[in-house]
């Protein structure tokens, strides 16, 4: 009898383990469309200023939509914007987990307004118009970015200029991005806010918001993961990418971000071995650095950017 009960107890254990490591994949990964209102009504509330960019951009047809398809068939969605006047210099500028398009349009308003930047901006999958089963967390989307980089090519130059600019998720699949072999247009890269690793983020939130250890249910999430999408969430590392990336790097954090903690910048920083800034936002939350010092913002991205369009030369590690 003792035995039965022991094994009922193993049994309802085993079971809430799994139920529970189920759970952390889901939360992370299911698909979850934000309405395209929604997201506009947000930005115009967080930046007023978009809004009269938005009704030009919109008057005069300049925002505009394409789609292509994934090497796996999954239909992909980005709007892109063309800058001002004909130029090669193009930004790709990634959203974060469960966002869209709209709400990068800070992000392409300073390049598009004040860089004179065409502009293009990919919806990851699931996200947006874009298709697919599940988030890739930065992982698997980094081979989606590499299409729309050869889109980009196509689309706005013969020679295009190009940096990619994530942000939070956007971040890591830039960083991911950063560590693959990538086209010689690519000439920088900007993350603002990313995460180290997926392990690290869903460890992260796992003991913030439910106290929970990471052994065993980390373990169980990540090998769900892997059975069922095909990585694991230590294998999908921005810090291990950046290790292979030689391509420059300005690093963007808030000081008082607690969603991603600052402590990951720095970490992400010394993995990259060379061609490197970084600027820390004071006070700034998760994904609020624009939002906060956006004149500042723009100054760092503008000069380090263009030191690198226009500059053959390889730069020192430097520090702002």
């Amino acid at each position: 009898m003792l035995w039965h009960v022991i094994f009922l107890v193993l049994t309802i254990a085993l079971l809430f383990t799994v139920a529970i490591s189920y759970y952390i994949v889901y939360a992370g990964l299911h698909p979850s469309h934000t309405d395209e209102g929604q997201a506009l009504g947000y930005m115009y509330s967080e930046y007023p200023f978009l809004k009269p960019w938005m009704r030009q951009l919109q008057r005069n047809g300049l925002l505009r939509d394409t789609t292509i398809l994934s090497a796996d068939s999954v239909s992909l969605h980005a709007y892109y914007i063309p800058a001002p006047h004909p130029t090669p210099n193009t930004a790709i500028v990634v959203h974060g987990h469960r966002g869209n398009a709209f709400h990068m349009l800070h992000i392409a308003y300073m390049y598009q307004h004040d860089m004179a930047f065409n502009v293009l901006l990919p919806e990851l999958r699931t996200h947006g118009k874009s298709g697919g089963s599940h988030i890739g967390m930065g992982w698997s989307d980094r081979h989606d970015l590499l299409q729309w980089i050869y889109v980009a090519e196509k689309t706005f130059a013969p020679s295009p200029r190009i940096v990619v600019h994530g942000i939070s998720m956007g971040a890591a699949a830039t960083m991911m991005l950063s560590g693959d072999e990538t086209p010689e247009s690519v000439k920088c890269f900007v993350e603002d806010c990313g995460y180290t690793s997926v392990w690290d983020a869903f460890s992260y939130v796992a003991h913030r918001d439910y106290h929970l250890p990471d052994f065993p249910f980390m373990q169980i999430a990540s090998q769900i993961c892997r059975w069922r999408y095909g990585w694991d969430f230590r294998e999908a590392s921005a810090l291990e990418q950046l290790r292979h990336s030689e391509k420059p790097m300005l690093f963007i954090h808030g000081t008082e971000d607690h969603y991603v903690p600052t402590a990951m910048v720095h970490q992400l920083y010394r993995a990259k071995p060379r061609n490197k800034a970084i600027w820390e936002a004071p006070g700034a939350r998760h994904a609020y650095s624009y939002h906060d010092y956006k004149t500042e913002y723009t100054r760092q991205v503008s000069a380090f950017v263009k030191s690198y369009f226009y500059q053959k030369t390889k730069k020192k590690d430097t520090e702002k």
